[in-house]
């Protein structure tokens, strides 16, 4: 404790007094009693000055050296803090990764380049990166953060001389520029922008590549607030995304309004899901040629209170973007099941699963928990997928996919020949079904070159040992025609549209539907998959 007490003494200002003063005091003592400065001594004594005096003078020399020294040291701290202040200031305003500025700043120069005026066309752009996620997922953040860096120095090499550049957040930047009167010049430099973020970015003897999606306002005086212009070009940006990427959008007053829209669905969206406004509508599946209902596509339906019944183009992409998709298919399939428990029990249920979902873990695990709650039996559910979650990760798929079966449910592979699969992944997948786009059963009567892709399909599910099933058949000659190249199901407006289980109930009371005889229950065992190994 005496220790701590004598460190913070010697720091204080009136410890460094006191030293001076008794180093005072030792000048007195040689000056004057060894007689080292006997011409002080001369001085005081032609004075007649007592020793007490003299002391109190070396003493009061310490005193004002000690002052100097507090002065010279206030001083430097003063500076110091100026110099500090002026740091923080300048790294307030701009951004520690790329060096550009960052919002606050690019939001302080628009203000002042808009009061100052400009002889040419003021214009904000936002740039947002296309495909940056998985850099970070796929090569780490140290490769994330090289491609900023890069992003930064291109974009100070595109731009016009005197833009200001700036990195908003993540990977979204934005730049203040000024260009000629028409908008001819802007097009030409959210091109050229364009062009040089998709360059790849050379990294540890990879080459990473992204793109970007701009949007362009105007920012001249009459133009609203800064904060204004940034969130009208963000907007420009967010329509540049929705309308495939890689590619720059104008703000338009219209562009407000759709975004309104837009938030207004997803708030109405969140609601109808707790509260149950979303609802299954089941389309009859057949078997061919002889028609008879094997089971039901599970197709969601929105009752919007003001709207009315919404499809679900209208709502799905939005659930799927946002997150909600999880929730909103768990939401379906529940009530499905226990709309269906009480049906014919050979009659199956099919439900889209959305890509996003099939990076859960855990969706096995919560599709047996919503069979056990329900007590629908897992052999009369089948899942569909698309190709896009084949994509996504294949790996992850897989062992989702195997989950799934080993309890029984069976897999499809919805809209078969619109996505990315390849017989790589026909083979390595264990699916028990095909589902042929519409788009090819609709152009069957184009011509024999569309009607022998179809049948190509038919054949190399038949080859794998998959069932397919056709879907929108709307005529009796597509029928023939597809049972007749040994399409075993068929789907479509011709064998009934979807329709709410009151519906359903009811056609199966009346005997309007055929679901033929009990089929038996299918046996669930164990597979043999050919693999290359095993080749």
């Amino acid at each position: 404790m005496a220790d701590k007490r004598k460190a913070s003494w010697g720091s204080g200002e009136l410890y460094d007094l006191l030293c001076l003063m008794m180093l005072g005091t030792c000048v007195w003592v040689l000056g004057v009693q060894l007689g080292a400065f006997r011409w002080v001594d001369r001085i005081i004594l032609d004075h007649n000055l007592s020793d007490v005096f003299k002391l109190g003078f070396f003493m009061g020399m310490g005193a004002v050296a000690a002052s100097v020294s507090k002065s010279i040291r206030l001083l430097k701290a003063m500076r110091e803090r100026d110099a500090a202040e002026a740091q923080a200031a300048e790294t307030a305003r701009h951004d520690p990764l790329t060096g550009l500025a960052n919002r606050r700043l690019f939001t302080e120069r628009l203000e002042e380049r808009r009061a100052a005026g400009s002889t040419g066309r003021l214009a904000v752009l936002v740039i947002d990166l296309d495909r940056f996620k998985p850099v970070n997922e796929l090569y780490g953040y140290e490769a994330g953060n090289a491609v900023l860096r890069a992003v930064g120095e291109r974009l100070g090499r595109t731009l016009p001389e005197g833009s200001t550049v700036a990195r908003l957040d993540g990977d979204e930047f934005a730049a203040l520029v000024e260009t000629g009167t028409g908008g001819e010049g802007l097009a030409r430099l959210a091109q050229g922008v364009i062009t040089a973020l998709s360059a790849p970015v050379a990294w540890h003897g990879h080459e990473i590549k992204v793109g970007a999606t701009v949007g362009i306002a105007a920012a001249d005086a009459d133009d609203g607030t800064a904060g204004a212009v940034l969130h009208a070009a963000d907007l420009a940006m967010v329509q540049g995304k929705r309308d495939g990427r890689g590619t720059y959008r104008v703000f338009e007053s219209a562009m407000d309004e759709a975004l309104k829209a837009r938030a207004r669905l997803e708030a109405d969206l969140r609601v109808a899901i707790d509260t149950g406004q979303i609802e299954p509508y089941y389309q009859p599946v057949v078997a061919l040629p002889g028609q008879t209902v094997t089971g039901f596509e599970v197709l969601a339906r929105w009752r919007h209170p003001e709207q009315g019944l919404l499809m679900p183009s209208t709502f799905i992409p939005v659930a799927e973007e946002t997150g909600m998709i999880g929730d909103l298919s768990y939401l379906i399939l529940r009530r499905a099941c226990l709309d269906a428990r009480a049906w014919p029990a050979h009659l199956q249920l099919a439900v889209n699963i959305a890509p996003q979902q099939f990076q859960d873990s855990d969706l096995a695990l919560r599709i047996l928990a919503i069979l056990t709650e329900t007590g629908f039996q897992a052999h009369r559910l089948e899942v569909e997928i698309t190709e896009t979650a084949i994509v996504q990760d294949l790996e992850a798929t897989r062992a989702t996919l195997g989950a799934l079966q080993t309890l029984g449910v069976r897999v499809a592979l919805d809209d078969f020949g619109t996505g990315y699969s390849s017989l790589y992944h026909l083979r390595e997948l264990r699916f028990d079904k095909l589902k042929i786009d519409r788009s090819y059963v609709n152009s069957i009567a184009e011509g024999d070159e569309r009607a022998k892709l179809v049948d190509a399909i038919i054949k190399l599910g038949s080859s794998l040992g998959l069932v397919t099933t056709a879907e929108g058949i709307e005529t009796e000659t597509s029928v023939d025609w597809l049972a007749s190249q040994g399409c075993d199901y068929g789907q479509g407006y011709l064998f009934g549209k979807p329709m709410p289980r009151a519906e359903i109930e009811r056609r199966l009371v009346e005997g309007l539907l055929d679901t033929g005889p009990a089929a038996p229950k299918p046996e669930i065992g164990p597979r043999t998959v050919l693999t290359e190994k095993a080749a």
